[in-house]
């Protein structure tokens, strides 16, 4: 006999699943932060060396490739893939009407 498992449909974002304020900043950090991994890995650059070029120290690039992204503001990690060569653009417009507040989200070209 098999049993049913409940399941739910996911929002498409997880911290917004699992009830964390402020969701759609944390998925848009967590975007930026593996796109900077990305980076790092496709140029094979030790964590000592995206330090130098990211102007931190090598713990903080062990912090951030693991995902603890507390330390980390949005801005931060838009100047690291700037300085790994990667132009940002911000696009603000207004929300649907079927939705009263905006929220952020990251689009890669």
């Amino acid at each position: 006999m098999r049993k049913k498992i409940a399941a739910e449909r996911s929002s498409g974002n997880v911290f917004a699943d699992i009830g964390l304020p402020d969701a759609d900043e944390a998925l848009a950090k967590a975007e930026l932060a593996r796109q900077i991994g990305d980076i790092i890995a496709r140029r094979r650059l030790t964590q000592a060396t995206a330090a130098r070029l990211l102007g931190v120290d090598q713990p903080k690039v062990s912090a951030l490739l693991h995902g603890r992204l507390s330390g980390f503001s949005t801005e931060r990690l838009i100047r690291f893939l700037n300085a790994l060569g990667r132009d940002v653009n911000i696009v603000v417009r207004a929300a649907p009407r079927s939705r009263a507040l905006g929220r952020v989200h990251v689009t890669v070209a």
